[in-house]
């Protein structure tokens, strides 16, 4: 069994806002994942990092019970004192607080402003000024506003693929979570569009809680707080980011950051 070294957030000045106790999933009789127990402090950004396989995305998009239909998952996943994997949880409300943007920007088929209203219309949101009002405050806090703010009406499947995806973030942040997952959200941008989205996520993080899952080292290194090493469905180190960087205490990961894995 290799070695594991987990270090949780000291609550100092960021209270731990989600945390998981023994999860474990399974898809069919394969266990997925296991050993992830794992705290989340407030208004910090969180990287999940790990080869193919290591079961960083399955633990995140069970954090909002992505997984619910195709996985089996246990455990207790606690957001603000509540276990949002009970049965009894309402899980679109949940999703409202646990907010996710994936891999692939998703704009739906409308215009820019109605992929952000769409939402907040199910909602019961129908004023034209406050729907107004929440479009522009959240295009402007994902860094959308002022090369969209004239064509609102456009359909939002002719934004370049960095535009889509900070809209797709604009859409998530529209309905106000606590929590913000990002799955590989910059793996099919390009470098400046990748920067753009990274300062995006910087600056976000003075409203929300951030946890993303990136292949991309450097990504990691730049703008997370703390770092997640998963292998094997295991998470074997937990630390801050510029320890797990710079002074990794398993092996595994010490390989795994300096491109020596496998």
């Amino acid at each position: 069994m290799l070695e594991r070294h987990v270090t949780q957030p000291s609550e100092a000045g960021h209270p731990i806002i989600l945390s998981t106790e023994d999860l474990h999933v399974y898809y069919g009789k394969k266990e997925a994942l296991f050993e992830g127990d794992l705290q989340f402090a407030s208004n910090q950004i969180t990287a999940l990092i790990g080869p193919s396989g290591s079961g960083k995305s399955t633990f995140l998009r069970s954090l909002n019970r992505m997984n619910d239909r195709i996985a089996t998952v246990t455990g207790r996943i606690m957001y603000r004192g509540v276990d949002i994997n009970q049965p009894a949880v309402d899980v679109y409300e949940m999703r409202r607080r646990v907010g996710m943007v994936f891999q692939r920007p998703n704009p739906f088929a409308k215009s820019i402003y109605d992929n952000i209203a769409f939402a907040l219309r199910l909602r019961g949101v129908t004023g034209k000024h406050e729907l107004d009002e929440i479009v522009e405050t959240s295009l402007k806090q994902a860094a959308l506003w002022e090369q969209v703010k004239d064509d609102l009406n456009k359909s939002a499947l002719a934004l370049s693929g960095g535009q889509a995806q900070r809209l797709c973030i604009a859409r998530a942040i529209a309905v106000k979570p606590d929590i913000l997952l990002l799955d590989e959200p910059a793996s099919a941008l390009d470098p400046v569009s990748t920067g753009q989205l990274e300062d995006t996520l910087l600056e976000l993080k003075e409203n929300y809680t951030i946890i993303i899952v990136t292949h991309n080292m450097q990504q990691a290194a730049r703008i997370s707080e703390y770092t997640a090493f998963f292998n094997q469905g295991r998470v074997l180190e937990y630390d801050t980011t510029s320890q797990i960087f710079t002074n990794p205490q398993v092996q595994v990961t010490s390989d795994y950051v300096s491109g020596n894995f496998g």
